[in-house]
Formats: C-alpha cells, sequence, structure tokens
C-alpha cells in the first residue's frame, strides 16, 4: 500500500517543476485542467483564472471552498538593455538573494530563455558598485540582471520585454527528500496543491456542495480569490498555507499542523477554528494555534472585503518561507486527514 507521504512527495515533485509565477499561471493550468478533468468534480477556469473544481453535495446551502494558490514568487522584467542584459524587479515577495546567482527560465510569449541571475564580480575594489554590497548594504533587484547574450531583437522575437515573467529555472527547482521533510523552491503553495489534488480523488456524497479553488495571483493581492468569492456565494473558506517558523512565533517545526487565529489582514472565525481543532481531536492530531504578522491569505483577505461569512487558514509548519522551503511531509499529511473528515462532515 503506497504511504500518503510518499504521494505527497511525488504529487509536490510534479508540480514545483510547473512554472507558474503570478500572472503567467499557463503551465500550472494546463496539467491541473489535465489531471482535474474527468473526475467526480466539474472542472473549469474562470476569467481570473482560477482553476476551480465544484464537488456536488447534497445540499447547496451553506457552500464551503478551499484554497491553495497555484502562483509562485518571482521576478518580472522591468527594462531590456541594448546588450541584452535584462533589469528587474520583484514579483511578489522575492528578494534576490533567495535565489542567488544562477540559471533563470525567462518566459518569454513565444518561447522560454535561459539566462543568468548575475550580481557582478567578486574581485573588486570600491571602485566597483558591487562591493558595496558585500561590506555595507542589502542586496536589492536594482543592483542585479540577468545575462542572456542574445539581441534585444533575438529577445523580441522570443516575446521578451518589460512585464515578462522570470523564474528559477527548473532544474533548480527539483525537491530535495531528507526523510521525512521535503525542500524545495515553491512548497509555497504547491504543496497545499498537494493535498488538495489527492484529497480530490477520495471526496463522494458530501453533505454540502464544495469548491477547491486552485486560486490565480495570490502572491500579489490575492486577486483570484477576490473574484470567485465576489461572485460566488459561499458560507465558509479555508484556505491551505505555508507557515513560517521563526523566534516571533510559537510554531514548532514539527509534524503538527497549523491553524492559524489571525493575520495582517482579519481574524479567523472562532467558530470554524473549534470545529476544525474538533476534526483534528478526533484524528488525535494536534493543531498549533498562531497569530501572524507581515502574512495574509485568500481567506483573510476575501473575508476583509465581506466577500465570505466565516474564514479560516490551516498551514503547515516551514522553514525559509518565500526561499528555499523546507516542510514535513508527516505534517502535511495530517493536515491531508484533517480536511478530509471535515469537508465528509
Amino acid at each position: 500500500m503506497t504511504d500518503l507521504r510518499d504521494e505527497l512527495y511525488a504529487t509536490i515533485e510534479q508540480l514545483v517543476l510547473l512554472h507558474s509565477p503570478s500572472g503567467d499561471e499557463r503551465e500550472m493550468d494546463h496539467h491541473l485542467l489535465q489531471v482535474l478533468t474527468g473526475g467526480k468534480a466539474r472542472v473549469w477556469q474562470d476569467e481570473a483564472g482560477n482553476v476551480i473544481a465544484h464537488f456536488s453535495g447534497a445540499s447547496a446551502e451553506k457552500a464551503l471552498a478551499i484554497t491553495a494558490h497555484k502562483d509562485e514568487i518571482g521576478m518580472i522584467v522591468h527594462r531590456v538593455e541594448a546588450d541584452g542584459r535584462l533589469r528587474l524587479n520583484r514579483l511578489g515577495g522575492s528578494f534576490p538573494w533567495i535565489y542567488g546567482e544562477g540559471v533563470v527560465d525567462v518566459l518569454g510569449r513565444v518561447a522560454t530563455i535561459p539566462g543568468i541571475l548575475s550580481f557582478g564580480s567578486r574581485h573588486v575594489s570600491h571602485q566597483s558598485p558591487q562591493k558595496a554590497q558585500q561590506l555595507e548594504t542589502a542586496l536589492k533587484w536594482e543592483h542585479v540582471w540577468i545575462e542572456t547574450f542574445l539581441s534585444p531583437e533575438a529577445l523580441k522575437a522570443a516575446g521578451v520585454a518589460p512585464g515578462t515573467r522570470v523564474v528559477v529555472g527548473k532544474h533548480r527547482k527539483r525537491p530535495l527528500r531528507m526523510g521525512d521533510r521535503v525542500a524545495s523552491y515553491t512548497l509555497d503553495n504547491k504543496a497545499s496543491m498537494a493535498v488538495l489534488l489527492l484529497l480530490a480523488r477520495e471526496l463522494d456524497n458530501l453533505p454540502r456542495d464544495t469548491y477547491f479553488i486552485f486560486s490565480a495571483q495570490e502572491e500579489v493581492g490575492g486577486l483570484g480569490a477576490l473574484h470567485f468569492t465576489h461572485r460566488t456565494p459561499i458560507t465558509e473558506m479555508i484556505a491551505l498555507e505555508v507557515t513560517p517558523v521563526s523566534v516571533e512565533y510559537p510554531v514548532q517545526f514539527n509534524d503538527d499542523p497549523v491553524l492559524l487565529s489571525a493575520d495582517s489582514y482579519s481574524y479567523y472565525d472562532l467558530g470554524l477554528n473549534q470545529r476544525l481543532e474538533q476534526c483534528a481531536e478526533n484524528l488525535g492530531i494536534v493543531l498549533q494555534a498562531v497569530v501572524l504578522s507581515g502574512f495574509g491569505s485568500d481567506a483573510s483577505l476575501a473575508v476583509k472585503q465581506g466577500y465570505v461569512a466565516q474564514v479560516a487558514c490551516l498551514g503547515f509548519p516551514t522553514e525559509n518561507t518565500h526561499g528555499y522551503e523546507i516542510a514535513s511531509l508527516q505534517a502535511l499529511a495530517r493536515l491531508y486527514a484533517v480536511l478530509k473528515a471535515y469537508v465528509s462532515g
């Protein structure tokens, strides 16, 4: 019998290798529509780019939505220089030092172009501007560039222009398994997507209508979830997310999932949280409680706008959030179990 942790790892490995920077999620969209279609749900993609799986339940009242955002942070081309270098801005909460120098994929409209994220030579004196980054100031996007060794004309032919998205090269994104831990770029939020995709195979005879939302552009303002909740009558919404491990929070890096009480945008619903805690307790699972700052989810953004009545956010402890992230496969498996119990009623 296949271990759920093995299935989670295999699914994560597949998902992290699919590029999906905010606003250019086409590679992931194609995969999701392919794997979800033909299952137990009605599947479609809406105008905002969300991929939605709707499971019809015994009742259409008090519908539930569970979201896992499909977009990732990255870079966006700011300008194309005469020598073919690309200058960059951040896309979402990214910093150049989390990627380091190395291969990136420039997602042109016509073709994907490999490039080298570059910071400049180290063997320099104070006459070179990058000397300051060694000794004095933090590395910022305005200090770095991508070497493409292509002319502006060749880049234009590939569909590369200001606004083109850039992500870490695929060969750098392949995850590493360390016992019961998984490490990779973009576990935020492809590990949550793996939980939903595996759960989608199991659901049947639900007590109420349930939507799985693989939401678009969460990293740049929760745009997909806001569009969906503004137009779809649902009562409850649960966001699946990474949860940062840091000295300022009581979250332990272990196998216990996390339940948020509040974040930078809103408080989470006390009654819904209590129901989730009861499901976990029935399964012998402990949920770590936390209040986060510098954090938001599809659910907290939607409730702040008044688009949904009751929201919760379930997470898994994650080291190095928005970087080379590390998470527990067992925590993901327990998150899966709690969700399955709650959705099944």
